[in-house]
Order: C-alpha cells, then sequence, then structure tokens
C-alpha cells in the first residue's frame, strides 16, 4: 500500500502557527476570496497578474479538472509534509479515488539528532512530547491509517524536514564542535519564523532541491497522470522547495492552494509573474474532510486551536490556463 524510505524519525516543524483561524465570511484561498453565484471570481492576482488585476473566471479551470478526475486520471499528489495532502486536496482525493488510483508522495518525513534549535525545541514542547522519534512514528501511523482507509497509496521519502535539516561540515570538526554548542549554526534554517517561514530557500539547500526533483521526476509514467504540487502559500521553505522542483520538472502539474496557510496569506507574486495562474474551485465532498483532519490527532489541536475546522472549497491552479 506505501513505502516508508526513513532513518531514525522525528517532529515537524511545519505547524508552528497556531493562530486561530476564520471561521465565516469571505474566505481567503491564497489567492483572493470566493464570489456568489459561482461566476467571475476576484482572486486578488494583482496588477502583475493576468489582465492587470482583472477578475479572473474560475469555470474554464474548474470544469477541465471535473473532467479530468472523471475519466480517471492517476492522481498523483505531492505532499511537502504528513498531513499537506488532506489539509488542502483531502477532498479532491477522496473522490478521485473511486474513478483512479490516487498516490500521495509524502518528501519530508523525519528529522536529524539532537542537539535541536531552541525552534525544534519548542515544537516538539507543544506536542507535548520529548522523544521526537516517538512523535514522528505516531504522524507517519496517523498519515498511513488515514490514506488506507481511503484506499490510497502512499510513499514516505525520508528527507530531513527543514527546521531539522543541517548545514553540510565538509568533514570538518570545528562546524560540528561549534554545532554540539550552539546548534542553530549547524542548522540551515535556524528559527522557525526568521529562516524557515521567510519565503525564501537557503543556499545551503540545493542538494535537497536536486533530491526533491529526482522525487518529482519518478513520479512520471506512461499514463496521462494529474500532478498535484503546492502553491507554497505561506512560504514554508519545505513547501517552497517542492514547489520549486515541480517548476523545474517543466512537466504540466497542477498546483494546490496550501491549507490552512491560505486562510491568513497569498501566494507569492513571483509565482504569479511566471505562470499566469487560472485558478480551479473543487467543492465536491467537503463535509466529510473535517473528520480526515481530526484523525491526524497530533496536530489538529495546534492547526485549529478552536477545535473548529473550516469548511471551505479547495483550489487548484493552472499555470497559464488548464492543458
Amino acid at each position: 500500500m506505501g513505502t516508508d524510505r526513513t532513518r531514525p524519525p522525528a517532529g515537524d516543524a511545519d505547524h508552528l502557527r497556531t493562530a486561530p483561524l476564520p471561521t465565516g465570511g469571505p474566505v481567503p484561498y491564497g489567492l483572493g476570496t470566493d464570489g456568489p453565484g459561482g461566476g467571475p471570481v476576484p482572486y486578488g492576482l494583482g496588477t502583475d497578474g493576468p489582465g492587470g488585476g482583472a477578475e479572473t473566471d474560475t469555470r474554464t479551470g474548474t470544469a477541465w479538472l471535473t473532467a479530468a478526475v472523471g475519466e480517471g486520471r492517476p492522481l498523483v499528489v505531492l505532499s511537502p509534509h504528513l498531513d499537506d495532502a488532506v489539509l488542502s486536496c483531502g477532498a479532491l482525493m477522496a473522490h478521485a479515488r473511486h474513478t483512479a488510483p490516487v498516490t500521495v508522495v509524502t518528501v519530508f518525513t523525519e528529522a536529524g539528532p539532537p542537539p535541536y534549535t531552541l525552534s525544534a525545541r519548542g515544537f516538539l514542547h507543544q506536542n507535548g512530547a520529548r522523544d521526537a522519534g516517538e512523535l514522528y512514528a505516531s504522524r507517519r501511523a496517523e498519515d498511513r491509517a488515514v490514506l488506507e482507509r481511503l484506499d490510497i497509496t502512499w510513499h514516505h521519502l525520508g528527507l530531513p524536514e527543514g527546521l531539522f535539516r543541517r548545514k553540510p561540515d565538509h568533514g570538518s570538526r570545528r562546524p560540528r564542535r561549534l554545532g554540539a554548542l550552539l546548534p542553530e549554526s549547524a542548522h540551515i534554517y535556524p528559527t522557525y519564523r526568521r529562516h524557515l517561514a521567510a519565503g525564501r530557500l537557503s543556499r545551503f539547500d540545493t542538494d535537497t532541491l536536486m533530491r526533491v526533483l529526482g522525487a518529482v521526476a519518478e513520479q512520471w509514467g506512461p499514463d496521462p497522470r494529474l500532478l498535484l504540487a503546492p502553491l507554497a502559500v505561506g512560504g514554508h521553505a519545505d513547501h517552497l522547495l517542492v514547489r520549486t522542483a515541480a517548476e523545474l520538472s517543466r512537466r504540466p502539474v497542477v498546483y494546490y492552494s496550501d491549507f490552512p496557510y491560505n486562510q491568513q496569506h497569498s501566494v507569492d507574486a513571483g509565482f504569479r509573474r511566471r505562470n499566469a495562474p487560472v485558478p480551479a474551485v473543487w467543492r465536491r465532498g467537503l463535509a466529510g474532510k473535517p473528520d480526515l483532519i481530526r484523525a491526524y490527532r497530533t496536530q489538529a489541536g495546534l492547526l485549529f486551536p478552536s477545535g473548529q475546522i473550516p469548511v471551505v472549497p479547495e483550489v487548484y491552479v493552472f499555470p497559464g490556463g488548464p492543458p
């Protein structure tokens, strides 16, 4: 049903943002807000978007996505972390599995050994966990349980996630000694907000990008498949790495708007300029999605401290329009 290519596991820093999310009124998708009546929707693409900021009609993209799923195209979702695929694409996947094989490839599924940075220790404290390995074993088990319940194939690639990735030391003893005394000096993203969620990739992360690019390339087969990658709304480096690899692959990719971060943030202007995105909105099967999200018990309380999970449409983006 799935593969788990991991080394000793550890915790996930993707969900350190725990501010309450909006539950009513217009819903920002990371591209704008949903308009009434299903007609043209102002997605907030800005003056650098198509038409100089004119309204973007979602009907073309939505019709293409609905047809592609209905005709049984295999669906592959690239998920930066354990839970991202279900958070952003859960309703689409639950629908598509009835007509075609669905696969979730989760990229960053572990961390390195201690000593950890202050931000990493803060994440473990938020989870009430002392042992990162046990916490991450629970997270992988949650992901497997949810996806197997949906009859979705899963692959855990075992790359270390951003808050735990270390700089290459080129065999030198001095960086290792300094890293033992000051863990922040040894890590690529030493803090969460100023580094990992700052909307940019570190020059020390080139090797990781190449590995992710290889993982993306492995997903292409002889059959025409629908490959989904994150928009990286919110600027998390791990999400940016997967999106960048998808862009560099020069393959037809559909991007999904990252929930719940798209409730507070928008996609960056650079992506809009490069891709002239045309959005599609998926509304089917949303009622069952909160239960899927709650099954990620170690993370749901951090993401939704009020216990209320907004039921909002999923948004997908076609660079330059549907193929």
